[in-house]
C-alpha cells in the first residue's frame, strides 16, 4: 500500500521545514509579504501551519487534537475580498519552497503536493465576504496521491 503524501514527504520534520521555507518565499514577494507581514502572528504560527498541513496530507492529528477544526482556519483566512493574484503569488512560492525545503525530488510527490496547494488555497478563499458564513464544527478535509478524499 501506498505511502501517504505526508510520509512520503517526510513527515512532520518535513512540513516544519517546509512550513518555513514557504513563509520566507513569502516575506521575500513583494505581493505575497503583507499577510505575513503584520504583527500579532502567533508565536508558533509556523509549527501551528505544519501541522494542519501535515493532517491534512495523511498525518497525525496534530492540528485537530490540540488547535480546533477546519471552521476556525477557514475563519482566519475569510472575509478579505477575493484575491486571486495573492493566491496564484503564494502558490508559485509553494512551488519554489518545495526545494528550498529540501523534499524529495520525486516528480509524483511534487506534483501532488502543487496540486494540494492549489486546491488548499482555494479552499482558504471559499468565503471572501463574510468570516461569519463559515459553517462550524468543519472537519479538516483530507488529500491523498488522487485528490481530495471523502
Amino acid at each position: 500500500m501506498d505511502r501517504t503524501v505526508y510520509e512520503a514527504a517526510g513527515g512532520a520534520a518535513a512540513m516544519l521545514a517546509l512550513a518555513r521555507a514557504w513563509h520566507r518565499r513569502c516575506l521575500q514577494d513583494e505581493l505575497t509579504a503583507h499577510p505575513f507581514s503584520h504583527p500579532g502572528q502567533h508565536p508558533q504560527h509556523l509549527e501551528r501551519l505544519a501541522a494542519y498541513w501535515g493532517e491534512q496530507l495523511g498525518g497525525p492529528a496534530a492540528y485537530t487534537g490540540a488547535l480546533g477544526d477546519h471552521s476556525g482556519v477557514l475563519r482566519m483566512h475569510s472575509g478579505n475580498g477575493a484575491h486571486p493574484e495573492l493566491d496564484e503569488a503564494a502558490q508559485a512560492c509553494f512551488a519554489l519552497a518545495l526545494d528550498d525545503a529540501g523534499l524529495p525530488p520525486d516528480p509524483r510527490l511534487r506534483a501532488s503536493l502543487r496540486d494540494w496547494f492549489r486546491w488548499a488555497t482555494a479552499l482558504m478563499g471559499s468565503h471572501p465576504d463574510d468570516a461569519g458564513a463559515v459553517e462550524a464544527g468543519l472537519a479538516l478535509p483530507k488529500w491523498g496521491w488522487d485528490g481530495p478524499e471523502a
